[in-house]
């Protein structure tokens, strides 16, 4: 399963290229068993024969692959999915890390959180459309206390960005807009550590409006992604849904802000047991295994 999820969720470059490749590669081989049984005359109907199916096994690995790729073209399931950001390790202030690093996970509260947007590009004019958290204390995720929030852009909500998380322009039209709501959620966030799945792509929207509110987000950041790279070292697919499945959860309102909050806490509670078997307990090691994870994540991100 791990297997197909991986190719379902894999770029169209390194899709294309691969299909390709293996098609190319079985032609060679049939074509050079053509050769070697027709005597190297290439008018002999056995060569002829093989080229054809060659051609034909091209067509069809064009077709599936043409299947696969107007499935996803649909699917809000996998596409588009959200660029990994590299810039974990400038999220954690080294001063509150020497400050509170050394207490234990699971003695720790966390904001789970996420944000839905108009697109993928915090630096240009993107914006947040919904941004949602829940508490983890105790090694417990508090679904009674959430904060969620619709938010008014202050521009339209492109109909692709609406097919991903169905939010739409008359959803917001009475809503608040960001210099309103951002500091609710920064009062509700307190001084507790934050979590999220791809953390510094929510990161880069919350201070994309640092100027605006005047409100510096410097709480300590976990990434689900990253703690599941450590943790689940075996496991190429790290998409929350690939490891909501692994660990038994079951993901309910997927693309809303609160439904992925409350997946992505579920998720995180999980990893604390993961991590805890790998001897990784305090807030320190958490970050510090992070860092390393990204690192290497980002030596090796798709070409």
């Amino acid at each position: 399963m791990d297997h197909i999820e991986a190719i379902r969720v894999m770029s169209v470059r390194r899709l294309t290229t691969y299909a390709l490749a293996l098609a190319a590669l079985a032609g060679l081989v049939a074509l050079a068993g053509a050769w070697l049984w027709s005597g190297g005359n290439i008018g002999d109907p056995v060569f002829v024969l093989s080229g054809g199916l060659f051609a034909l096994a091209v067509a069809i690995i064009w077709f599936q692959l043409n299947r696969l790729l107007v499935h996803r073209e649909h699917n809000k399931e996998v596409l588009p999915a959200r660029p990994e950001f590299y810039d974990f390790d400038k999220l954690n202030p080294p001063m509150h890390v020497e400050e509170v690093g050394g207490a234990v996970l699971k003695d720790v509260t966390f904001v789970v959180f996420d944000t839905e947007t108009t697109g993928l590009k915090p630096e240009a004019d993107d914006e947040i459309i919904s941004i949602a958290g829940v508490r983890v204390r105790g090694g417990q995720v508090i679904e009674a206390e959430p904060f969620s929030r619709l938010v008014h852009p202050g521009r339209a909500i492109s109909k692709a960005s609406t097919a991903i998380h169905g939010i739409t322009d008359d959803m917001v039209r009475e809503e608040a807009g960001i210099a309103e709501v951002l500091p609710a959620f920064h009062a509700y966030v307190g001084d507790a550590v934050l979590v999220a799945h791809n953390a510094a792509f929510d990161m880069a929207f919350l201070a994309k409006y640092r100027e605006l509110t005047r409100i510096t987000f410097d709480n300590l950041v976990l990434d689900t992604l990253l703690l599941s790279v450590f943790a689940e070292a075996e496991s190429r697919n790290h998409s929350l849904e690939a490891m909501a499945e692994r660990l038994g959860v079951n993901i309910e309102g997927r693309h809303t802000a609160l439904g992925d909050s409350i997946a992505t806490a579920k998720v995180f509670v999980r990893l604390l047991d993961l991590l805890e078997s790998r001897g990784v307990t305090t807030l320190r090691q958490a970050i510090n295994c992070s860092v390393k994870m990204e690192q290497l994540r980002e030596m090796g991100k798709e070409w």
